[in-house]
């Protein structure tokens, strides 16, 4: 998939005019049709069909665009936008399913978006602003929402204007205020002297956010507790139910509910009521045994 070049001009002319290039031909791309979408997403999905990947892909890159577009106000070069979104559109196309009741279209955007959001948020300032849904939400609203309440050229914000804030992003008030002063704020220099006699600079006053030893510990006894809990439901399972768990949600590559039909001499939809029963097995199993999944870790708590 071609993308444009935000740092080194082409043969062909200026990165500039090749970005241009590279605009208008992405723009010619016919639609899909919903129908067309799964086509295209099951070939590739069961086939591995790269033809049909690539036409998913250049389908959708005016959406890659259009998207990022609209965050060339945080200075960033556009090209390396897109570029973000064209790996959030790859990351798209790999994981969605086509079974699901939903359309490509809605699914891309929602990678193309983060991806790019992530990307602003690491090069926008050298402090990191912020990576929690709220914090995001924050970031890319709180600009917006001041310039409703006229407050868009002002530093500050009155207690009325960050309790409305949080209300309308359905964040807490002291997240609202920690944003509002970090965007404010200049970077600063950590080699900067502190004080007026510069005996010390700002980096020595750095807090060292390294676990510690028994941090690490604790890491390391929960996780191989975890491990013994999986270990111990996937015992529950007969040897077809799980083959199909390890194949289809233990493996890296994730075989397609068709490859393990033809394996084991089944219809992918078995396979597929197969894969739910021992899901089931697996996570009564576990209820039974550490109790409160949050508590025991095994999924982790807001």
């Amino acid at each position: 998939m071609a993308t444009p070049s935000s740092s080194r001009t082409t043969a062909s002319g200026s990165p500039e005019l090749s970005q241009q290039r590279f605009i208008k031909s992405a723009m010619k791309q016919d639609l899909l049709s919903r129908e067309e979408e799964l086509d295209l997403a099951r070939r590739w999905k069961e086939h591995r069909d790269e033809r049909s990947m690539h036409r998913l892909t250049e389908a959708h890159m005016r959406l890659v665009i259009a998207l990022a577009a609209k965050y060339r106000r945080y200075g960033l070069p556009y090209a390396d936008l897109i570029q973000e979104g064209n790996i959030g559109l790859m990351k798209a196309v790999e994981r969605f399913d086509p079974e699901r009741d939903v359309r490509f279209s809605t699914y891309v955007s929602w990678w193309i978006r983060s991806c790019i959001q992530d990307y602003v948020l690491r090069n926008w300032s050298i402090v990191r602003t912020g990576t929690t849904s709220a914090q995001k939400s924050l970031f890319f609203n709180l600009r917006r929402l001041k310039a409703q309440i006229g407050a868009l050229d002002s530093n500050t914000l009155t207690p009325d204007h960050k309790n409305w804030i949080a209300q309308q992003l359905g964040v807490r008030h002291q997240d609202v205020e920690a944003m509002a002063d970090r965007l404010a704020a200049n970077d600063r220099s950590l080699n900067a002297p502190v004080g007026e006699d510069e005996a010390g600079q700002w980096q020595d006053l750095l807090a060292d956010e390294r676990a510690t030893p028994d941090e690490e510990y604790m890491h390391s006894h929960d996780s191989a507790q975890r491990s013994a809990w999986l270990h111990d439901a996937i015992d529950t399972l007969n040897d077809r139910e799980r083959y199909i768990i390890e194949e289809r949600r233990l493996s890296e590559s994730g075989s397609t509910l068709e490859a393990l039909g033809r394996t084991l001499g089944i219809s992918k939809e078995r396979v597929r009521q197969i894969e739910s029963v021992a899901m089931n097995k697996l996570r009564n199993a576990l209820t039974s045994t550490v109790g409160d999944p949050e508590e025991s870790g095994l999924i982790p708590t807001a």
